[in-house]
């Protein structure tokens, strides 16, 4: 009898430091935070508060012709817009905010790895604000836009992004907007009709962050979103980011290299920075 009951505790003790060793390898980041990359290494954002879009009481956010001041259904939903650029920041700082802010540089997978030409592989409509490009019709005016599917709109994207969280839908992602308006990106781009007639929103496209060198260790604030499109899968970073745009120097050469294009945007997260430790990584899902 002792045997047995010893032996069963033998069983018990291998079987919890088996699941402690397991929950340790697939412990996931803290439901405010995300990852992100700076100066070539990987970092931890820690969000303390929502997003913020800035529209100002002379914008037309929604292309509607009435002016933001006199519109109040243009205040009822946030518009995130890629390709604005606002002469205030949320603290109320006036000036551009590209001058006056720190840049949070949103990389966004805009090549198909397989030549998606699958309009059922975008991101669902499951959950997403009225209004959005969602689901076969996202796929299909992505592809018509682009040739392909790109990966930052499929529901299961053939590469590593930060966002959305692991395990959670796509177009989502902590503290984040759950849509971006690309119209004046696009039209600028040539892509659309220059200027726009009318908002182009999809969801939250899946996106990896990079932030500037001397700012991979800085306290809670705001920073403003600059979407980087990313053209080419040789420059877009894997997890263990060894490779592709981990840095300012990195972005750089990529657009020099007509890899990628950066706009600014009306769109401003709230976190801080740190940069991953050892232990942090150890703690960390497996990519996707």
């Amino acid at each position: 009898m002792k045997i047995l009951v010893r032996g069963a505790l033998v069983c018990i003790a291998l079987f919890s430091a088996a699941a402690a060793s397991h929950a340790a390898d697939t412990d996931s980041l803290r439901q405010n935070q995300t990852e992100g990359f700076g100066a070539g290494k990987r970092l931890l954002f820690t969000y303390s508060q929502n997003f913020d879009c800035v529209d100002q009481p002379d914008d037309d956010l929604d292309f509607n012709k009435v002016k933001a001041k006199a519109d109040p259904g243009e205040m009822q939903i946030p518009i995130c817009q890629a390709g604005t650029n606002p002469t205030i920041n949320p603290p109320g700082q006036p000036g551009k905010a590209t001058k006056t802010t720190d840049p949070l540089y949103v990389l966004i997978p805009m090549f198909s790895t397989n030549n998606d030409q699958n309009p059922n592989d975008a991101i669902s409509c499951t959950n997403v604000v009225p209004g959005t490009i969602c689901g076969q019709a996202l796929g299909q005016t992505m592809i018509q836009l682009f040739g392909a599917l790109p990966e930052g709109f499929k529901a299961a994207p053939a590469v590593y992004a930060q966002c959305p969280d692991p395990g959670l839908p796509p177009g989502t992602c902590t503290m984040h907007a759950s849509r971006v308006d690309l119209a004046p990106v696009l039209a600028a781009l040539g892509y659309i009709a220059n200027p726009p007639t009318a908002n182009v929103f999809v969801p939250t496209p899946n996106h990896s962050h990079v932030l500037a060198d001397n700012a991979v260790t800085q306290s809670a604030e705001w920073w403003q979103v600059l979407p980087v499109l990313v053209l080419s899968e040789s420059a877009w970073p894997p997890k263990n980011g060894k490779s592709g745009i981990t840095s300012v120097a990195a972005l750089k050469a990529a657009e020099q290299a007509g890899q990628a294009i950066e706009a600014p945007s009306n769109f401003f997260l709230y976190f801080g920075s740190q940069v991953m430790s050892k232990a942090d990584m150890g703690t960390m899902k497996m990519g996707r």
